[in-house]
């Protein structure tokens, strides 16, 4: 399986941009009271690239033998993304208020920008270590 390492971290992070760009686009389309962005088909859109992402997230874990509560930027990337499925899903459904709903949404977009960090730093202080943080 490791000689498809390549393969796999592109699908993975060709997972992580699709997903990022369809929440976004879903995000900007809730904001605008656009019916679209809740629509059955763009859910499961949704799911479908998830899926693949952890999928291929579980793969690479594996070819790598680093683990979530083991590497710490890994387990800083799986505490983050529950932060930011939480702040999604009062971004787009949960929100009772516009207001709720626009900040929920902004934060889960810097959140996703923190997760990217992490992933390319390998440390759990992300955009921080750069910076000597």
């Amino acid at each position: 399986m490791a000689a498809y390492y390549p393969q796999i971290k592109d699908v993975h992070v060709g997972a992580v941009t699709a997903s990022g760009v369809l929440f976004l686009a879903r995000g900007i389309g809730v904001q605008a009271g656009a019916r679209w962005a809740m629509l059955k088909p763009v859910r499961i859109t949704s799911y479908v690239i998830d899926t693949i992402l952890l999928i291929a997230a579980g793969l690479l874990t594996a070819i790598l033998q680093q683990y979530p509560f083991v590497d710490g930027w890994l387990t800083a990337k799986v505490l983050w993304l529950l932060v930011y499925i939480g702040l999604g899903t009062f971004a787009l459904k949960r929100g009772r208020t516009p207001r709720t709903r626009r900040t929920c949404f902004v934060a889960a977009l810097a959140v996703y920008a923190f997760i990217v960090s992490i992933a390319i730093a390998h440390d759990p202080r992300g955009v921080l270590s750069w910076w000597g943080a």
